[in-house]
């Protein structure tokens, strides 16, 4: 179907966010997925979060690598900057352009394979350096492309449609991510967009390097009894540790919500972020903990959900490198070679 050109046309009816967008006006190409992939939702849920935070779309760039998850940009912000990298190199061609120009919002798109497999050291480099971006991994524990083979991210034991049993430990993302220093980090379904929306609008409202691994069903090969990353087994295996609302400083906060602990965590960029905590015993401010609590819910088959952890605090690299506040692309010759006395003082401050 992929001849079929969306619509221009919009009903007039349709309600426009702040900067005079639609919904519609936050999509991309028809998606080539198979039906009720996973994928597909979380491209939704991008969508409507940008709409509701007024995101410029030709403010936004989205990087990919390759796989069935790297191709899902060309389904949202069809209007904004793209570049589709070679497999598992994304992190390291989003640094580079966001150093170049740190004005843009930076949106990294992957998968299982492309992460946590060819593209694993380079995930570790991005988390540890806060690299300022939404770093979003669409896992579905296989190789979707190639029909079906186990990925790293695969549990131990869980079983391919063919019946093959994975003899490998998993990598966890998400443990690794809160290990190497990430600033902001979640893990979503793709099932529960009530949930992972307001995930990635925080993320966007972050800074520094935030990470979303959003658990998303691949219904061609990993969708069936067995499986530890099917719909029915997340539905059923499913702790969440809260319930994430994102408000920007503008907006006014109404009556509170439903009985139950509410923080509430001012943002770097001055946005809020309001959380409802289901469990007594998650502090999202707590890097340690939230890494032990995401170990044991592993140890019992369950699976966390939710803001994992976010440092209010954070730095990205532009502030570790001390970066000039102009982005790097609009600097002209001079500033860039300021010349011999400049490069005498720099080396003798290094002495």
């Amino acid at each position: 179907m992929t001849y079929l050109a969306k619509p221009k046309v919009h009903h007039p009816s349709l309600a426009k966010n702040r900067v005079g967008y639609t919904r519609r006006d936050y999509e991309g190409k028809i998606s080539t997925l198979c039906a009720g992939c996973g994928h597909d939702s979380i491209s939704a849920a991008i969508i409507q979060a940008c709409w509701e935070l007024d995101v410029q779309p030709h403010r936004v760039a989205k990087l990919s690598g390759i796989g069935c998850s790297s191709k899902t940009p060309d389904y949202f912000l069809g209007a904004s900057h793209g570049f589709n990298t070679v497999h598992g190199r994304m992190p390291s061609v989003l640094t580079g352009a966001q150093l170049a120009n740190r004005e843009l919002l930076y949106l990294g798109v992957s998968g299982d394979g492309d992460s946590a497999s060819i593209g694993l050291g380079q995930f570790a480099h991005a988390m540890r350096r806060g690299v300022n971006m939404v770093y979003i991994v669409e896992n579905n524990g296989v190789y979707g492309l190639t029909k079906g083979q186990f990925s790293a991210t695969a549990d131990q034991g869980s079983r391919s449609k063919k019946g093959a049993v994975n003899h490998d430990s998993p990598i966890d993302l998400v443990g690794l991510a809160l290990q190497l220093g990430a600033s902001y980090v979640a893990r979503g379904f793709s099932g529960d967009k009530a949930q992972l929306v307001p995930l990635i609008r925080g993320a966007i409202g972050h800074r520094g390097a935030a990470f979303i691994d959003v658990v998303s069903p691949c219904v061609a090969f990993n969708n069936h009894a067995g499986s530890t990353k099917s719909y029915d087994y997340v539905r059923g295996h499913n702790e969440a540790v809260n319930r994430i609302d994102f408000i920007r400083l503008a907006d006014e906060i109404q009556a509170e919500p439903a009985p139950g602990e509410l923080l509430t965590l001012p943002q770097a960029d001055g946005s809020l972020l309001r959380l409802r905590k289901l469990r007594e015993d998650h502090d999202p401010g707590d890097r340690a903990a939230a890494l032990q609590h995401v170990v044991a819910q592993q140890a019992r088959g369950e699976l966390l959900t939710g803001l994992l952890y976010v440092d209010r605090e954070a730095e990205d690299l532009h502030a570790m490198l001390q970066t000039s506040q102009t982005p790097l692309n609009r600097l002209d010759a001079p500033e860039l070679c300021p010349g011999a006395r400049a490069l005498d003082r720099i080396n003798a401050a290094l002495r």
